[in-house]
């Protein structure tokens, strides 16, 4: 039965994969949304008006990812975080933060064989994508590492606050944008701390490349801008006006976001931070 899910599992990636470059492809010859009109007429959000938000109630479940807490804290999924059915997902990841269709099937799909369930048939709670080293991992920029914060739900402020103290770029209002670079230098200096500090820390190659991934959605859905991010992931609220800077028909598609992803994790040098790591670790110790 492995191995027939292990080939399923290979056709079905194959197809996904296959489906992403028609995507993008398409992408390339399509007229993109008008300003303003990126979220679908009938989904929450649409026209930059966002569902009621309201903060995680007790017994409530929450994640290590602000995207899908942020959904669940404006009741684009169940507020509850909890009894969530894999198959509802992606149109909403899709809708809410124009991400292809390829890329939010592809990441639910994913998600189910992590915590090895059906994603056509079972439901998961939002904690459970916390699980260490399957999506969730050390080096986080908005969460100590689980050895030190076994709660991945848990927002750190500290961390937050000096993501955007990287900050170099600023768009044509002087207003504040986080750039590549940027965000290589604080990945860089947040791995860096974490091996320091960390006496159980991992990051193996995959998760490397999907902390980069992650981070490139900054420049990429979030457009940089540090006053909606810090919304965002010091609130996981989406702000009212707010829209996907992404504005292509088919979203953003794997292989688009990768072109974002290899230069974040190719610019990060852990190096540089070496003297920072040990002055944290004295201070922790």
């Amino acid at each position: 039965m492995k191995f027939l899910n292990s080939i399923s599992n290979a056709f079905y990636d194959a197809s996904i994969f296959t489906w992403d470059i028609l995507l993008t492809l398409g992408n390339l010859v399509q007229s993109s949304h008008p300003a303003g009109s990126v979220t679908p007429e009938g989904h929450p959000g649409y026209g930059g008006d966002w569902p009621e938000y309201r903060s995680p109630q007790e017994g409530e479940s929450r994640s290590c990812c602000p995207g899908l807490n942020a959904m669940a804290n404006h009741g684009i999924i169940p507020r509850s975080g909890k009894n969530i059915k894999f198959t509802e997902v992606p149109e909403h990841i899709h809708a809410t933060f124009n991400f292809s269709a390829s890329f939010s099937y592809f990441v639910c799909h994913y998600a189910a064989r992590m915590l090895n369930k059906s994603y056509s048939r079972d439901t998961f709670d939002l904690e459970e994508i916390s699980l260490h080293n399957g999506i969730e991992h050390d080096a986080s920029l908005t969460r100590l590492d689980t050895a030190l914060q076994p709660n991945q739900a848990v927002i750190h402020p500290p961390f937050v606050e000096e993501l955007f103290s990287f900050a170099t770029g600023k768009d044509t209002a002087g207003n504040p944008l986080l750039t590549v670079k940027d965000l290589s230098r604080i990945l860089g200096k947040r791995r860096a701390e974490s091996k320091a500090t960390n006496k159980e820390y991992s990051l193996r190659l995959f998760h490397r490349l999907f902390s980069s991934a992650n981070t490139s959605t900054i420049p990429t859905i979030f457009g940089s801008r540090v006053d909606d991010l810090r919304v965002i992931f010091a609130e996981e609220r989406l702000p009212q006006g707010w829209e996907s800077r992404v504005r292509k028909p088919n979203g953003l598609t794997i292989f688009t976001l990768n072109l974002t992803t290899l230069p974040v994790e190719l610019g990060i040098r852990e190096a540089d931070w070496a003297g920072d790591a040990k002055q944290v670790d004295g201070e922790i110790a």
